[in-house]
């Protein structure tokens, strides 16, 4: 078996020393990393082959085997956002309150570094590089522990970029890598309180749910998106089909990709243009009664159930339902979603503000794609996951919200 414990404690270590680290010194071991990766994508490219080969043999579908390549065009965009952090605002050391007391007392309280944090994740190898420049430039050691699925290519990134920042002058255990496939060594690591700080799962329901339940770590949950779009009475015909399919059909495989769609009652009308549209992409629906009988066609449409409006298909799939009024929309959206992402397509200002103010989601969008809901759209960079709960951090994690804090009180010989 992988041996965690030690894995961990090294991790432990090295979390001292990025924590004492300037800005310059994180700096510089991410330009490092960006410049290894550039060099060395031909390796990375064969090693992702491998992956890629063994997920097509095993049966993986188109969009999760989309999750799981890494082309010269993604190896560009890992590069571009491990550049974007270094030119983001260092976290660590903001003074976020001062006051002092009436006995003479200076307290201050200060963002520092959460410490060791880990991240379970699956398919997508780019997490590997995104989550090592957010945890480095925050001050952090990060413990990576990829799916098997992605493990030859994880493996490659983590070699580059330990070598990076040891190059730097920082410990290469500053970014550890679990080197195993055994979900005995993932659940170990859930166990490992001693050593880490804070666990973030980055994947599906499974996996999420699976962490949850299991770690003795705190966990922030992530992911999950089954995201809506609301066709609103008012809405305007052409915004609505824009949003409708860049949302539904640019990157299905995604978190912020849209799922499930509600129209108006009086807007029925509008779906056979929808479909039209969506079919540009052979998206399958799976429709309420009254949307079923609504459109003329029936290729590719089928009667949904009542899970399928719960369902994050990651696929060329849809789930569509007609309600009566916007308080029905937000009321439906509010039992079904994943608290991700949710639009209103409307050009009544008044709905909107109910809409937004009403759905409790993380991100909640007005005439524009929930594809937008990404760490480098939002200008934090790189982002680490999407937090779908409420304490500490919600919605697209950067730099901020991986750090923590702690007061710093400074006296002249006062006792209590």
């Amino acid at each position: 078996m992988f041996d965690i414990t030690a894995l961990c404690k090294a991790a432990k270590k090295a979390s001292y020393g990025i924590c004492a680290a300037d800005s310059n010194q994180k700096n510089a071991a991410l330009s490092e990393i960006a410049l290894a990766i550039s060099k060395r994508r031909a390796e990375i490219i064969f090693e992702n082959e491998k992956d890629l080969e063994n997920a097509k043999k095993s049966g993986m579908s188109e969009s999760m085997i989309d999750r799981l390549s890494l082309t010269d065009k993604r190896i560009d965009g890992i590069i571009e956002g491990i550049l974007q952090v270094t030119e983001l605002p260092d976290p660590s050391g903001r003074v976020l309150s001062e006051e002092v007391r009436p006995n003479g007392l200076k307290i201050t309280k200060i963002s520092v570094p959460i410490g060791v944090i880990g991240i379970i994740y699956e398919s997508r190898p780019n997490v590997t590089a995104d989550a090592a420049a957010l945890c480095i430039k925050s001050g952090n050691a990060v413990i990576l522990k990829g799916g098997k699925e992605a493990i030859n290519s994880n493996r490659i990134l983590c070699k580059i970029m330990r070598d990076a920042v040891s190059k730097a002058g920082l410990s290469e255990d500053t970014v550890c890598f679990v080197d195993s496939v055994s979900r005995e060594d993932t659940a170990a690591l859930m166990k490992m309180k001693d050593y880490v700080d804070l666990l973030i799962p980055r994947g599906g329901a499974g996996l999420i749910r699976a962490t949850v339940e299991n770690s003795l770590i705190p966990v922030i949950e992530t992911g999950t998106g089954n995201c809506h779009i609301y066709v609103d009475e008012h809405a305007d015909e052409k915004k609505a089909l824009d949003i409708i399919f860049n949302a539904k059909t640019s990157r299905v495989s995604v978190c912020n990709a849209a799922e499930s769609l509600l129209i108006h009652e009086s807007r029925l009308g509008l779906l056979d243009k929808i479909k039209e549209r969506l079919d540009q992409k052979s998206v399958s629906l799976y429709c309420s009664s009254a949307c079923f009988n609504a459109l003329s066609s029936k290729e590719k449409v089928f009667l949904a159930t009542e899970e399928d409006y719960y369902t994050e298909y990651l696929d060329y799939k849809m789930s569509v339902k007609e309600v009566s009024s916007l308080s029905d929309a937000i009321a439906h959206i509010n039992e079904h979603s994943s608290h991700h992402s949710e639009c209103i397509v409307t050009e009544n200002e008044e709905a909107a503000a109910l809409f937004l103010k009403g759905v409790d989601s993380a991100a909640v969008y007005h005439n524009a794609s929930t594809r937008f809901t990404d760490g480098f759209e939002f200008g934090l960079g790189a982002e680490i996951g999407i937090s779908t709960q409420k304490m500490h951090a919600r919605g697209p994690m950067g730099l901020s919200e991986l750090n923590t804090y702690k007061f710093v009180i400074k006296g002249n010989g006062q006792i209590r």
